[in-house]
C-alpha cells in the first residue's frame, strides 16, 4: 500500500509542476507532412505586431456537408493559431444564419453580409441518396477599431471538381484571413508605394476605378507623369495600364532605370490595336508603344497578332431576325480568350486561381537574357490559352461573322500560347555603353543595379472594368456583364503587386498545399452499412474487452 501510495502522489505531484511549467512555457507540435497548422513566417509577424485586438465573426457553420465541414474546421484551426500567435487578443466566433429564427433579424443580417461583399452560395449535397439544398455564406466578418472587411473563404478554380476547389480553399484559408487583418490594421506611413503611369492611354478613368480602389485599400497609390523631368523615385513598384501611345526614348530611359534600382514593374500592354469598327467588324492594327528593345533586353517579347481561341466567352449578336425583330443571343466570341492555364510553376501570383476574362489577346515569346550579374534573368510562365489556338497576324480584320459560324476544332492547332511572363533577376540597362560622359543623363546611371522582378502581360484589358452607364458606375474587375459572371482579373492583379512588392509577405500564404486523399466513393457505399455497424459496436467491443482484461488481471494477481 505504502509504493501505491507514493506512486500516486508522484503523479499528482508531475501533474502539478506540469501545469506550473505550461503557464509560463508554451510549444506547439505541427507533426503533418504538409505543416498544415504551421502559419508562415510573414503571418506571424503580421499578427506579433497586431497593434489592437481582432474579432472575426465566421458564417460558415451549421448542418454541412462533409466537404464544407472540413473547409470549417480549417477555419476553426487557423484561427487557432491565430489566437495562439498573436501580441493581442484574437477572438472569434462561428453564427449560423439558418439558426436565427426571427425573420427580420436574419433578413437584416443577410442583407448586412451582402453589402460588405459576402455572397451566399446555393449547397447542394446528396448524402446518404437524399438531395440537400442549403444557402450558406462562405465568409468572415473580420473587425477592428470599428472598420470592417470581408474575407471570402470559398476560393479556388471553378472548373475544378467540387472537392478539388475546397481543398484549394483549405489552403487559402490563412492567405485570406490574413489580407484582410493586414489591410484592416496598416498603418499610414508604413504602406508600400505604387505608381500608375497616365497619359499613354486613352482609356478613360473609370475603366480602371475599381483596380485603383482596391490597390488604394493596401497601398499609397501616386500618379506619375511621365513627362516631367526627373528620374522615377520614392516607388516600390508602378503599373503600365494599356498603353496606346508611344514612349519617348527620356521615358523609356526613366523605365528603365526604375527596374535597374530595384522597383518593381507590371506592364499590360498590347501588341495590336483594336479600333476603325464597321459593319463587318474591326481590324487589328500593329501597336508600336517604342518599348520592344526594353522587354527584349529583360528577354521577353511582345508579338503584333491577336489570338483566337475555342475555350472563350461569349458576346449577343444578332443572329437572325425574328419577325420583324432582331434574335440576338450569346455566341462564342473567339477573341475573348478565358485564360485557365497558369502552367506549372505553382506561383503564389496564379495558385488556386479562378479562370480571368481577356479580349484581343496578343502573344509573348521569351528570348535568352543574361543580368549584370551573369545570371540569365529567370522567366516564369504565369498565363497561357487554351491549346486550341489560332493566331492572325496583324493587320487583320476581326469579323462580327465568325461568331456565326461554327469553328473547325482541326482548323485551331496553335498550342497554348503565353500571353503572361513574370521576369527575375538583377537586370542589365538597355542603355549600357551608350550613355556618353557629357549625356545630362549620366549623372546617377546604372548599368547594372538591384534584383528585380517585372511582370509583362499582352493583354490590356485585363485591368479594365466594364461601366453600367444607366448607373453611371463601374463594375468589378473581372466581371463579365453579359454572362453574369465575375472572373479573376482583379484577384491576378492584386497578387502580382503583393508578389513584387514582397514575395515573402502574407502573399507567400499562397503556396501552402494540402494532400487531397479521397476515399474510394464505390467501397465506401458498398460497405456503408458494415462502416456504420463498427463505429457504433467497434467501441462498444473495445471497452467490453479492455473490462475482460482487466478483471482476468487482477483475479490472477489476487486470487478473487
Amino acid at each position: 500500500m505504502k509504493a501505491a501510495s507514493l506512486r500516486t502522489l508522484f503523479i499528482i505531484l508531475a501533474l502539478i509542476a506540469v501545469n506550473l511549467l505550461s503557464a509560463f512555457v508554451f510549444f506547439r507540435l505541427d507533426l503533418t507532412e504538409e505543416k498544415r497548422y504551421t502559419l508562415s513566417p510573414a503571418t506571424q509577424s503580421l499578427l506579433a505586431g497586431l497593434p489592437d485586438d481582432i474579432h472575426v465573426d465566421v458564417y460558415l457553420t451549421g448542418d454541412l456537408p462533409p466537404g464544407f465541414k472540413r473547409l470549417e474546421n480549417a477555419v476553426r484551426e487557423t484561427l487557432d493559431e491565430f489566437q495562439a500567435t498573436a501580441g493581442k487578443p484574437v477572438t472569434f466566433r462561428f453564427i449560423d444564419p439558418d439558426a436565427i429564427t426571427d425573420a427580420d433579424a436574419k433578413s437584416k443580417l443577410i442583407d448586412r453580409l451582402q453589402q460588405r461583399g459576402l455572397l451566399p452560395t446555393n449547397l447542394f449535397a446528396k448524402e446518404g441518396g437524399k438531395r440537400t439544398e442549403k444557402l450558406v455564406f462562405p465568409g468572415a466578418i473580420v473587425s477592428y477599431k470599428g472598420k470592417e472587411a470581408a474575407a471570402l473563404l470559398l476560393k479556388g478554380n471553378k472548373t475544378a471538381s467540387p472537392e478539388e476547389q475546397l481543398n484549394q480553399s483549405y489552403e487559402g484559408v490563412e492567405f485570406q484571413l490574413a489580407s484582410v487583418i493586414r489591410k484592416l490594421t496598416q498603418q499610414e506611413g508604413n504602406r508600400r508605394r505604387v505608381g500608375l503611369l497616365y497619359g499613354h492611354t486613352q482609356v478613360p478613368p473609370s475603366r480602371f476605378a475599381d483596380l485603383l480602389a482596391s490597390v488604394q485599400e493596401n497601398y499609397d497609390l501616386f500618379f506619375i507623369d511621365m513627362s516631367k523631368p526627373g528620374p522615377i523615385a520614392g516607388l516600390d513598384a508602378i503599373l503600365v495600364p494599356k498603353p496606346d501611345r508611344p514612349f519617348s526614348d527620356d521615358e523609356v530611359f526613366k523605365l528603365d532605370q526604375f527596374v535597374v534600382n530595384g522597383g518593381r514593374a507590371l506592364f499590360f500592354v498590347d501588341g495590336q490595336r483594336v479600333d476603325s469598327v464597321n459593319n463587318e467588324g474591326t481590324y487589328a492594327q500593329p501597336l508600336a508603344l517604342n518599348l520592344d528593345d526594353l522587354f527584349f533586353r529583360w528577354g521577353v517579347r511582345v508579338n503584333r497578332n491577336v489570338v483566337k481561341d475555342l475555350y472563350c466567352a461569349p458576346i449577343p449578336l444578332n443572329v437572325g431576325n425574328i419577325g420583324d425583330k432582331p434574335n440576338i443571343q450569346l455566341v462564342p466570341w473567339r477573341f475573348y480568350p478565358l485564360l485557365n492555364n497558369f502552367g506549372n510553376s505553382g506561383n503564389p501570383i496564379v495558385r488556386n486561381l479562378d479562370a480571368l476574362l481577356s479580349r484581343f489577346v496578343s502573344t509573348l515569346d521569351t528570348v535568352r537574357a543574361t543580368g549584370g550579374d551573369g545570371q540569365p534573368i529567370r522567366k516564369t510562365p504565369l498565363l497561357l490559352t487554351s491549346p486550341y489556338t489560332q493566331m492572325l497576324k496583324a493587320p487583320a480584320l476581326i469579323s462580327y461573322n465568325e461568331a456565326r459560324q461554327q469553328p473547325d476544332p482541326k482548323t485551331y492547332t496553335g498550342g497554348p500560347q503565353l500571353v503572361g511572363c513574370l521576369l527575375e533577376g538583377r537586370f542589365q540597362s538597355l542603355f549600357a555603353n551608350r550613355i556618353l560622359p557629357g549625356d545630362p543623363r549620366a549623372n546617377g546611371f546604372r548599368a547594372v543595379g538591384e534584383p528585380s522582378r517585372v511582370l509583362v502581360c499582352s493583354d490590356g484589358d485585363l485591368i479594365i472594368n466594364d461601366v453600367d452607364y444607366k448607373r453611371n458606375a463601374p463594375y468589378p474587375l473581372g466581371f463579365d456583364r453579359y454572362t453574369r459572371t465575375t472572373f479573376a482579373n482583379k484577384d491576378f492583379a492584386l497578387n502580382a503587386i503583393d508578389y513584387l512588392v514582397d514575395p515573402d509577405g502574407v502573399i507567400a500564404a499562397r503556396t501552402r498545399t494540402v494532400t487531397l486523399r479521397p476515399l474510394d466513393k464505390i467501397r465506401v457505399d458498398a460497405g456503408r452499412t458494415g462502416w456504420q455497424l463498427l463505429n457504433v459496436l467497434g467501441p462498444l467491443a473495445l471497452i467490453g474487452l479492455v473490462g475482460m482484461v482487466w478483471q482476468f488481471a487482477r483475479r490472477k494477481r489476487y486470487g478473487a
